[in-house]
């Protein structure tokens, strides 16, 4: 009996945490769900140590490919992982709170708001930081993807092409590269157990 109290104050206590990172998160990320995938990877992959590289860079493939924004995704996978139905609801909860409240006062402002100087120079500062974010959160995932010829193949294909349809002006979405991408890893995989079959039979 002392055992399961103990468990459900420490599940309690591990939701709460949940919750309050995720509203610190959520509090502090300018630019988007892919400006907050450095801070996701920094707390809980590196800071709490909940979550492996590997297994962070699966979820943001999951969390990418699936209906919804991957901030909302990615808080919602992390918060089951961590604390099940409850860390799930208040993670996703605690991401959606910051957002949601300033987005509501704000639009109660709206035109006096983006008329104020202060708020121009403002977002000019933060555009630059979320850049930074971007970028810091891309460099962090490719370190942390295995350096497989298949994989730097993938790689430089999807970046090469990225760069020659923005030259272009060809429009390209990114969800395209995400099924594209998936499909050749899947029969990639299956050409490989096919291999490995046909071996083992030898």
């Amino acid at each position: 009996m002392r055992i399961s109290m103990d468990n459900k104050v420490k599940k309690r206590g591990v939701v709460l945490n949940m919750f309050l990172t995720m509203l610190k998160i959520g509090l502090f990320t300018f630019g988007g769900g892919y400006a907050m995938i450095a801070l996701l990877q920094n707390e809980f992959v590196e800071k709490k140590k909940w979550m492996e590289k590997e297994e962070f860079l699966d979820m943001v493939a999951i969390a990418e490919s699936t209906p919804g924004p991957i901030a909302i995704n990615s808080s919602t996978y992390i918060g089951y992982k961590v604390g099940g139905f409850w860390g799930s609801f208040f993670g996703t909860l605690g991401v959606c709170i910051p957002s949601f409240v300033i987005i509501f006062v704000i639009s109660l402002f709206l035109d006096a708001f983006l008329k104020l100087t202060i708020v121009e120079y403002a977002f000019r500062g933060i555009q630059a930081c979320v850049v930074y974010l971007i970028l810091s959160a891309g460099i962090k995932m490719l370190k942390g993807v295995k350096k497989t010829p298949f994989n730097l193949t993938i790689i430089t294909v999807v970046l090469l092409c990225s760069v020659l349809f923005s030259i272009f002006s060809v429009k390209f979405s990114s969800i395209y590269f995400i099924l594209i991408c998936g499909a050749i890893g899947f029969c990639a995989s299956l050409v490989n157990k096919a291999r490995a079959g046909k071996e083992d039979k030898e």
